[in-house]
């Protein structure tokens, strides 16, 4: 029998690219493994390498679940930016929000960037087959005859789709394409910096480390604010409202760095709040997209809460 588990892993990846849902991505890899167990009897192994028949499978599970459903989105990509820092926040529990996806520091490079938050975003713009191709061959690196056997179609379909999905995200505004690593010191210093400004609920310290048109955006809120005031004025409400006491644990999703934030609570202990999402300069972070969704903690290694 086939192991299909070393596999596990990759498959999350490519099935998040697909539909930019983790939960999803989850779900589709069990499928896929569940699909690829039921026919292991017609596997070939001289037409194409295990690895390949379950991407193919993957590919396939996804674009089924994918029929019918709108595209996942960001608060930027729905309303304007919001003026007031005191806008109401108003979960929007009926929109497919995009969510961010784990990665580990040592996977980062071997993504070529394509697990970028706004990169991710942008694809949810595409039609669900030219994503696919998209994926296929500018992530895996496939042929545009493997990608034709693979969803059923010519080369020249292939070609032509590809063609087109390339047009499409270059019409869209990916505002971080010039984002620099994680790795590198001057990032993690700066998201450090901005840790411990945090957690002091120090506002004016915090401004510091931003840059000037800064975004910042909280899913299922659908609502952003541009630049540092905004920002800042924004933090001070949260402050207001959730009290001073924060801890920041770090983590990296999306191959960029991130934070869970833990508030105080009555009982003394910090309880699991939100998860931030920082895309980064030298000249400071560029975009914070802090999703306000516990259950993703658990998938980040994340715990629930803190002492």
């Amino acid at each position: 029998m086939e192991d299909f588990e070393p596999y596990r892993r990759e498959l999350l990846a490519h099935c998040y690219r697909l539909l930019g849902s983790l939960h999803d991505a989850e779900d589709l890899v069990q499928e896929t493994m569940l699909r690829a167990w039921r026919a292991i009897d017609t596997y070939d192994a001289e037409r194409a390498s295990l690895r390949t028949w379950l991407y193919r499978i993957a590919t396939n599970a996804c674009l089924t679940a994918l029929k019918g459903r709108g595209r996942r989105a960001l608060p930027s990509g729905l309303v304007g930016a919001a003026t007031d820092p005191q806008a109401p926040i108003e979960p929007a529990l009926d929109v497919p929000w995009l969510q961010p996806f784990p990665t580990d520091p040592a996977a980062v490079l071997s993504a070529k960037g394509s697990l970028r938050l706004a990169l991710i975003a942008a694809m949810q713009y595409l039609p669900a087959r030219q994503r696919a191709v998209l994926v296929l061959r500018d992530v895996l690196d496939w042929s545009a005859a493997d990608v034709a056997d693979a969803l059923d179609t010519t080369p020249a379909s292939v070609n032509s789709a590809l063609q087109r999905a390339r047009a499409r995200l270059a019409e869209v505004d990916l505002h971080e394409d010039d984002v620099d690593e994680p790795t590198d010191r001057e990032i993690r210093t700066a998201v450090e910096d901005y840790v411990r400004a945090f957690e002091a609920a120090d506002v004016e310290a915090l401004k510091t480390m931003l840059a000037e048109r800064v975004v910042l955006e909280m899913p299922p809120a659908p609502l952003w604010f541009v630049g540092r005031d905004a920002y800042g004025g924004f933090i001070e409400r949260v402050y207001a409202m959730r009290g001073p006491a924060w801890r920041l644990l770090p983590t990296v999703a999306n191959g960029q760095p991130a934070v869970g934030a833990y508030a105080r609570g009555d009982d003394g202990r910090y309880h699991a709040h939100s998860l931030q999402v920082f895309a980064a300069t030298k000249a400071g972070i560029t975009h914070n997209v802090t999703f306000f969704d516990q259950t993703l903690f658990a998938s980040f290694g994340l715990p629930s809460d803190l002492e």
